[in-house]
């Protein structure tokens, strides 16, 4: 529940302090005294656009705080710390959150959860665990086919969500498996076309058999065969410049080495040093010798036939490079197209079967559907036979004794995440008239007490923690007026309800009574809140009847509605 609400620089609010707790709390007060902006507050905190219109002039910021009383663990508490905020111990299972939210002139807005920065989207997700609004927007919401199922399934309760559970998951399956099949059958001609191209693909590279580096071998291969020619003439100008024929008339370098060295050795003994100078052209020569036999070596392995085989390495680089073209950019990509493509082969190959399989699974998870469906359907018709009764009994009682109130449950074409079903409330206002459906051919107040009468069955089976009238007594008075109070009475039993009324006959039954209390000085009007007890109340109430606060009737008046709602309350 609201413990309490701080409003400061709302609209008339200069500030004030509204202290709610359990029960029934009705907030009074003159015309423009500022009762709207009570519940303008209250919308702010449950993550209400902000306009910045509402800031009191000249105070450059408005601000709410909400305290509330929550469950110390749940969802509500869970979301809280989600969002970086937290609770503080109250005791006896609860906790105290606190929920401020803020406007500047400018328009900018602010809102914090449990003490930490939060987008005011968090404020509307803890919004829906803790209060329900009802003014004249959302009695229009209440038309909508969609709110009007909701409240029937809320008015079925726990027995209704299982069923409603047990039918979501076999829909979600459904839904998934005939999604993938409508593709597969959808697409299947272009997955045949691409399995075709994959294996003229697959079976192009397996016939050409690539290796991986093998284009760059071909490649070195190729421009040693293309300059064949002019790698033989080098190789024979070394080889005889390194070691020419004996037959040679000219000196080849190890020739001229091997004179050096003779010529050292026959004066070494004579000098030290020259020792490792002819120990190095010993050196030398060995080396050139090694060169030559390589060169030789080299100038053997020269193939003979080069235009040959250079024609067939060339032919073998064409062919890889089409692959390259097709399926690269590289060969080592062609190479990798193998394992890729023939694994996307075998998905789009079986095709055929996951069609087989899908539509089986399809067909039966419809037949379940349908089965549960049907169970959905068939608690829904009996909580609407129950809902209609109970509701109608209430209107009776809320001065509509010739009303009716009829909850149709109707067969839709197609299948939903939410079952089968269209939900319909209509009102039928006396015997022998049509259905109507709620909004058509009732007044603001007929709907308010259809409204209130809803509200009180639905919440026997579903409490809510608060509720939040604005205006429900609209275009009501006298005995209708006593009723939707002891109706409230009633509904404050299990919950929290707030009501912004402007009848006594409606606040003669509240638990806390409050009043929104204008002051102008000529300049500046601020107003604030009072908590009313005994001849205030009193006060209050016969204002509420006669507009005179001191009339000797309406104070009779007065005390007699308080006694009346206090005997109602004690019996």
């Amino acid at each position: 529940m609201i413990e309490e609400i701080v409003i400061r620089n709302l609209g008339v609010i200069g500030e004030a302090r509204l202290p709610l707790g359990p029960g029934f709390t009705a907030l009074t007060g003159e015309t423009g005294a500022g009762k709207t902006m009570v519940v303008t507050a209250l919308g702010l905190l449950l993550g209400d656009r902000a306009d910045s219109s509402i800031v009191r002039a000249g105070s450059g910021q408005a601000t709410v705080e909400g305290h509330w009383q929550v469950p110390d663990v749940g969802p509500v508490v869970d979301r809280v710390r989600d969002a970086g905020g937290d609770v503080e111990p109250f005791g006896a299972g609860l906790a105290e959150l606190l929920l401020t939210r803020s406007i500047s002139e400018e328009g900018r807005s602010r809102a914090a959860v449990g003490g930490r920065s939060a987008p005011a989207g968090v404020l509307t997700e803890l919004g829906e665990h803790l209060v329900v609004v009802h003014g004249q927007s959302d009695q229009l919401r209440l038309r909508s086919a969609t709110a009007q199922r909701e409240a029937l399934d809320r008015f079925a309760g726990a027995d209704l969500q299982a069923l409603l559970g047990d039918y979501q998951q076999v829909y979600r399956r459904w839904q998934a498996n005939q999604g993938e099949l409508d593709a597969l059958i959808t697409e299947r001609d272009q997955r045949a076309r691409e399995a075709e191209q994959l294996r003229i693909g697959i079976a192009e590279i397996e016939a050409a058999a690539p290796e991986r580096g093998e284009d760059v071998a071909l490649g070195e291969q190729a421009d040693r065969l293309t300059n064949l020619e002019d790698l033989r003439v080098a190789a024979v100008q070394a080889h005889n410049s390194v070691s020419a024929d004996p037959s040679d008339e000219g000196r080849d370098a190890l020739a001229l080495i091997e004179d050096a060295r003779r010529a050292l050795d026959k004066v070494v003994a004579h000098d030290p040093e020259l020792a490792p100078i002819a120990e190095a052209l010993a050196a030398a020569s060995f080396q050139l010798s090694d060169v030559s036999v390589q060169l030789s070596g080299y100038l053997d392995g020269l193939d003979t036939d080069a235009t040959r085989q250079l024609e067939s390495v060339q032919e073998r680089r064409a062919e890889l490079a089409g692959l390259i073209r097709k399926y690269g950019p590289t060969l080592d990509d062609v190479i990798d197209f193998l394992d890729t493509g023939s694994a996307r082969l075998l998905e789009l190959d079986n095709d055929s079967d996951r069609i087989d399989t899908l539509r089986a699974e399809v067909d039966d998870d419809l037949e379940l559907l349908q089965q549960h469906a049907a169970q959905v359907s068939a608690a829904r018709r009996a909580a609407a036979e129950r809902l209609a009764v109970q509701v109608t009994e209430e209107l009776a009682a809320l001065a509509m004794p010739d009303a009716r109130l009829v909850v149709e449950v109707s067969d839709r074409e197609d299948y939903s995440l939410t079952g089968k079903d269209q939900v319909s409330i209509q009102l039928q206002p006396h015997a022998g008239a049509d259905p109507r459906p709620l909004g058509k051919g009732a007044s603001g107040g007929e709907l308010s007490r259809v409204m209130l009468a809803i509200e009180v069955v639905i919440a026997s089976a579903d409490p809510v923690p608060t509720f939040i009238f604005d205006e429900v007594d609209a275009g009501v008075g006298g005995a209708s007026a006593i009723e939707i109070g002891k109706r409230l009475a009633r509904l404050a039993q299990n919950s929290q309800v707030i009501v912004v009324t402007h009848l006594a006959q409606v606040a003669a039954f509240a638990s806390n009574h409050l009043r929104v209390v204008k002051d102008s000085d000529g300049a500046v009007t601020a107003s604030s809140v009072q908590q009313l007890e005994g001849e205030q109340r009193i006060e209050e109430m016969a204002r509420l009847l006669s507009g005179l606060s001191d009339s000797e009737s309406g104070l009779a008046h007065a005390r007699e509605l308080l006694g009346l709602a206090g005997a109602a309350a004690r019996g």
